[in-house]
């Protein structure tokens, strides 16, 4: 009966906090807009007043700066009649100049702001100044004609002084007015702060007590979400541990393929060189044997003759092109830096470019020089079909513990970006080199020219012993040139 009555208060609970979110959500949006909308308000009626507060001040300044600069121009032209300096001319008028621009302004200013009674004291202040400056305008007029005697009189007279003190009387009344409109504006200024900090008060505890309801719920959720990414983290763990396993096994394979690739090239390269060597060397053998005897018996047949010597020729010329093909011999007996020299002098007679080689002596790894060797032979094909190059540069050199083979053209590039043409061979080139734990770099730009870099790690130096000896196998075709020179001189071989 317990336990029932628990849940039952437990499940009225859990109804009366969802009743209570789904009622928070509205009211929270209603006083958030009355909130903005009372905010809004009052601060576009706090711009307004402060602009007002703003000009008003600006025209106090005006105000002042008027008094002062009449006083100015009365002080020069005291100075100038006491002394007859020229040096007092220039401020009073300049003074004079100010005091009917500061005027002008006064007046436009309280226009704006449509304050008929400052607009009046200004007319008041206005007239005031204009008398004064007519009073210091015609003592100057008479001193300059000579009569300083009634110059002098007029300032006797005290119009002068009662003028500044009209003009000083109303400047004051009218500050006195503009300060108290300025009091006035900034005590419901500081009134709108005050809503504004009630307001701000208000919605910061509503957003609290909302923000309370919520927290309860956030946790439950965050614990969800912790529990989903610590799923997602370990299966990303465990697709990594896959990615990289079957990466390493991609590479292996294809680490594999090449070394099975260059295996069978070297395999059908010795069938070639063994086999089909002898028979066309067998071939030539009979031919000289029998062209002594054909020359006696049938000399019409000798044009055959010959052109059975060519055809076999050609057909050794041919397999020696296609064993070089597969598997070049002068890797193997001359070394990489030579074989490279005769690549690329081979590469620049068939396509016609100069081709600037410098090379210089890399310690690989076993087997590495092979990839060295197909990496530039692979860049040569490239650029002879797709660069419409003028010139090729082909370098090898040692930096660090890495051996870096370069091959650059200055031809029409491409976007790197895209898959070029040719791409296949570019990716069998990164594989071969990537295979050797190297690393290739290929640099391009449309009009720009081809760089392509690998970069191979090399080997420790290894000591040099008179056993090693390299040791190269003729090419049987080769024994028997002078067997066929021979026959051609009736002289042939038993």
């Amino acid at each position: 009966m317990g336990s029932a009555l628990r849940q039952s208060i437990a499940r009225a609970w859990r109804r009366l906090r969802s009743s209570a979110l789904l009622f928070a959500f509205p009211v929270a949006v209603l006083v958030a807009g009355g909130m903005i909308a009372i905010s809004e308000g009052a601060y576009y009626r706090a711009e307004a007043k402060l602009n007002r507060l703003v000009t008003m001040g600006q025209a106090r300044i005006d105000l002042m700066y008027l008094l002062r600069r009449v006083t100015e121009a009365e002080t020069a032209e005291r100075g100038y009649l006491l002394t007859g300096g020229q040096e007092y001319l220039t401020p009073y008028q300049t003074a004079r100049g100010d005091v009917s621009v500061t005027v002008a302004r006064l007046g436009d200013t309280y226009d704006r702001l449509g304050d008929a009674d400052a607009q009046r004291r200004v007319d008041a202040i206005e007239d005031v100044v204009r008398r004064k400056l007519s009073e210091l305008e015609e003592v100057m007029r008479l001193h300059g004609e000579g009569r300083d005697d009634a110059a002098l009189e007029v300032l006797r007279s005290g119009i002068g002084r009662e003028l500044m003190v009209q003009m000083r009387q109303e400047v004051d009344d009218l500050i006195t007015a503009q300060n108290a409109i300025i009091s006035v504006g900034l005590s419901s200024m500081f009134d709108t702060m005050l809503l504004n900090r009630i307001g701000v008060a208000t919605m910061t505890a509503i957003s609290l007590l909302v923000l309370g309801m919520f927290l309860r719920q956030g946790r439950t959720l965050a614990h969800q979400r912790e529990q989903r990414q610590a799923e997602m983290l370990a299966e990303r763990d465990r697709l990594e541990l896959e990615v990289a396993r079957r990466t390493a096994d991609l590479s292996e394979l294809a680490r594999h393929l090449q070394t099975a690739r260059e295996d069978e090239r070297s395999r059908l390269a010795r069938d070639l060189h063994d086999e089909l060597g002898a028979l066309l060397t067998a071939a030539k053998l009979d031919v000289a044997r029998i062209r002594p005897k054909l020359q006696q018996a049938a000399p019409d047949l000798m044009p055959r003759l010959a052109h059975l010597i060519e055809s076999l020729n050609g057909g050794i010329a041919l397999k020696r092109r296609i064993i070089e093909d597969l598997r070049p011999s002068t890797l193997n007996s001359l070394g990489l830096v030579p074989a490279l020299e005769i690549l690329c002098n081979e590469f620049a007679e068939q396509a016609g470019l100069p081709v600037h080689v410098d090379l210089q002596a890399v310690a690989l790894r076993p087997g590495a020089d092979i990839t060295v060797f197909r990496t530039v032979q692979e860049a040569l094909t490239n650029i002879g079909k797709y660069a419409q190059a003028n010139e090729v540069r082909v370098a090898m050199w040692s930096q660090d513990d890495w051996a870096v083979v370069q091959v650059s053209d200055d031809g029409v590039g491409f976007d790197t970006e895209r898959a070029p043409r040719g791409s296949h061979g570019l990716l069998g080139m990164r594989f071969r080199v990537q295979a050797e734990q190297g690393m290739l770099e290929l640099r391009s730009a449309p009009g720009a020219g081809t760089t392509l870099t690998a970069r191979l790690p090399q080997r420790g130096p290894e000591p040099v012993t008179d056993a090693a000896v390299t040791t190269t196998t003729p090419d049987p075709a080769d024994a028997v040139a002078n067997a066929v020179a021979g026959a051609r001189t009736g002289s042939a071989p038993a």
